[in-house]
């Protein structure tokens, strides 16, 4: 039924003020929380921790805590929206914005194929909806153009991961054990800012090994601190290998037992002997000494990469190096030791195994395999020869958009690209040539803004579904609330778009249960094996970690499997694979135009676009505009003073930002977080150098300079005011 205008507030769906059990909204902890009827329409749920939830302990970050004002945010989309003749967005009823969609999208298949059509997906989105979407590309649109932004976060550790150990799970052990453990080093991430609950594990910690060009909250707290420039993390990985080789603190034994190619990847490492490490990177031979004793003097001991490590056009190179460093040390798949990524969106872990990458299929396997392909259509009874091939990563779909050949329409559902994409002024302008973009979101976030249709909705709250968190425990979303009305699911709204598209309904699941419940088929067999999980055993309050096949009739069920590798690896000859990877530079170079290195990251009141978190006002009075970080000698050469206005410009473009002076910074670095909307985007920074095994962009290390601002000017245009949808 269509329904028009505005609507009232959440509505309280739980009964006699019973608590209802779930998780929170934002990162991939995925921090277990109760919810409690609020005091009134002002304050529909209360949130407070669920001390019983081994991730979190009773914590919660100033993100969670403050998770239900998301709900109540003044500008919450309550009715679609479709942009008239006027080139205005106008108030109208889901069947006609449903038929409008369906209508543009038969046309522009009908002209130019399937693949005119391209679908782009989120980390944040349940299980049932990665999954629900991937299938909703491949059968009612038949596109091959499917991705999502994933690729901008975990892709160069998932990469690294199926190549070293021939599996990708962020965390192949239960985060409780990095309590015990003696030495943790921690690559490229600041979990004290952007996973503050995680501290509670890590700071049982022996000792604490941070690599970071910053002397971040994490690194403050560190028992050694490793600052290498940016862009430089791989030789100092590979110096890290080269000092246990020479020095003696190899596990030979564990190599020759459970590994193979180790001496492809010494040869590389032999060339970084720690006196030229310290030559390219800065960090000191004697702190790269320290780091590899640490580590190898522990009988628990873990290495840990991040965004920091991952996110550059080298970044499946750059975590193999230290997954090398783990592999010498015999790491891996030894009890109370490993190797693990910090994987960062909510459902960033089950966001990449069900289907929304460009080349996957649920379960974790590749689109390319005959024997995946047939599996999986059988279960969506089709025919394994109409399921398209792979497509394009995130940052070339983008790229792709509204050009000769390219995708004409674009489906987005759980991103902001337009301020999260590298080279974001590219991304803006290759969305305006679309002949139609099509945005589900619960607020008009930068992307809606610009699009010819947006659909309201629901939130997390609101749903019900499952999320993977980063030690690959699948876990249970439960409704707290009831959405506003005029709201709809995701699932609702794909299975609308497919019926009118001509598929049969049943195809198409609107009820989350359902949904998982084909998953679990979907996957069964595959590397991420959920089949033996269900709705039932996980409100049972069972811990599952996959892979949990179903077990056979008669026999007990499978109880998961919270640690990985402790027999085999997952490759045919249960070995693990040392890579075989050498130091390059970044893409961007420095020169007398550009002198400094910009790099980009998270704040603690803020997450990923932003589009939620700066809509809760207890965050913007915490962190309210971009900014950027000096060294004070770094600002005084750029004539520039805490708090003035400085233009940050890289070959291409420029940020308006407000500057702090941080005397622990280098000084040939900046640092700005990738948070806020318009002259403030970081990514108007970033280029789209890709790494090409991941696909990843180079977000993390950009060549800038900076320089002061009298007046406030425009530095990009603001959102294209786009024509009408048909």
């Amino acid at each position: 039924m269509a329904a028009d205008g505005a609507a009232a507030a959440p509505r309280a769906a739980v009964a006699g003020g019973a608590a209802v059990a779930t998780h929170c909204p934002y990162c991939a902890l995925q921090c277990g929380t109760r919810l409690h009827p609020g005091a009134g329409p002002a304050e529909p749920l209360r949130v407070e921790p669920d001390a019983g939830f081994p991730v979190n302990q009773g914590g919660l970050c100033q993100k969670g805590w403050t998770a239900p004002a998301v709900l109540r945010a003044p500008d919450r989309l309550r009715t679609p929206l479709v942009r008239g003749r006027d080139g205005l967005l106008a108030p109208a009823g889901w069947d006609t914005a449903l038929d409008a969609v369906a209508a543009r999208l038969a046309e522009i298949r009908a002209a130019h194929g399937p693949d005119a059509v391209a679908v782009f997906g989120g980390g944040g989105l349940t299980n049932e909806k990665a999954y629900l979407l991937g299938k909703f590309a491949r059968v009612a649109l038949g596109t091959r153009m499917i991705d999502y932004n994933g690729r901008f976060c975990m892709s160069s550790a998932a990469a690294a991961g199926i190549a070293a150990f021939g599996l990708d799970r962020g965390l192949p052990f239960p985060v409780t054990d990095l309590g015990e453990a003696d030495t943790v080093l921690l690559a490229g991430a600041n979990p004290a800012e952007t996973m503050p609950p995680l501290m509670r594990h890590l700071n049982k910690a022996g000792a604490l090994v941070v690599v970071d060009p910053r002397r971040t909250a994490t690194a403050e707290r560190a028992a050694l601190h490793l600052a290498p420039a940016p862009g430089t993390d791989l030789a100092l990985a590979l110096g890290l290998l080269h000092i246990a080789v020479t020095e003696g603190l190899v596990d030979e034994e564990y190599v020759r037992a459970r590994t193979a190619g180790f001496d492809a990847a010494w040869r590389h490492a032999a060339g970084w002997w720690p006196e030229r490490v310290e030559l390219v990177t800065g960090v000191p031979a004697d702190a790269q000494r320290e780091a590899v004793r640490l580590l190898s003097g522990a009988r628990r001991a873990y290495v840990l990469t991040g965004r920091g490590a991952e996110q550059h056009s080298k970044g499946t190179d750059t975590v193999a190096a230290f997954v090398n460093v783990a592999l010498a040390l015999g790491l891996p798949g030894r009890p109370g030791s490993g190797y693990g990524c910090l994987t960062g969106q909510g459902n960033g872990q089950g966001g990449r195994e069900h289907g929304q990458k460009a080349d996957q299929l649920p379960g974790y396997r590749h689109l390319t395999d005959p024997a995946a392909r047939a599996h999986v259509a059988e279960v969506w009874g089709v025919a394994p020869e109409s399921l398209p091939g792979p497509g394009l990563s995130a940052a070339e779909l983008l790229d792709a958009l509204g050009t000769a050949g390219g995708p004409r329409a674009l489906l987005v559902f759980g991103s902001n690209p337009v301020v999260s994409a590298p080279d974001a002024a590219r991304v803006q302008r290759r969305l305006a040539e679309l002949d139609l973009l099509v945005v589900a979101d619960f607020v008009p976030s930068e992307t809606a803004t610009m699009a010819d249709v947006v659909l309201p909705v629901t939130q997390w709250a609101e749903e019900e579904g499952t999320l993977t968190n980063l030690e690959g425990r699948v876990l249970r979303r439960h409704r707290a609330l009831s959405p506003p009305e005029g709201v709809r699911d995701d699932l609702a709204v794909l299975r609308e778009l497919a019926v009118r598209l001509g598929e049969p309904p049943d195809r198409f699941p609107a009820d989350p249960r359902r949904v998982f419940d084909e998953l679990r088929r979907a996957s069964r067999g595959g590397p991420a094996d959920y089949s033996g999980i269900s709705y039932d055993r996980l409100d049972a309050g069972e811990a599952l970690h996959w892979p949990c096949p179903e077990a056979p009739d008669g026999t007990a069920p499978h109880p998961g499997t919270p640690r990985l590798f402790l027999d085999r690896f997952a490759h045919g000859d249960g070995r693990a694979r040392f890579q075989d990877v050498d130091h390059r530079e970044p893409a961007d170079a420095r020169d007398d135009r550009f002198p400094l290195w910009a790099t980009t990251g998270r704040q603690l009141a803020h997450y990923q676009s932003g589009a939620q978190t700066r809509r809760v006002p207890e965050l913007v009075r915490a962190a309210p505009e971009a900014t950027v970080e000096l060294h004070p000698d770094t600002a005084a050469r750029a004539g520039l003073a805490e708090g003035e206005l400085a233009r940050v410009r890289s070959a291409r473009g420029a940020v308006l930002a407000r500057v702090r002076l941080v005397a622990t910074l280098r000084t040939d670095t900046v640092f700005l977080p990738f948070h806020f909307p318009g002259h403030g985007r970081a990514n108007l920074l970033t280029g789209t150098a890709l790494d090409p095994r991941s696909r990843m962009p180079e977000f993390k290390v950009s060549a800038v300079r900076v320089e002061p601002v009298e007046v406030p000017e425009t530095v990009v245009p603001e959102p294209a005011v786009r024509g009408a949808a048909g």
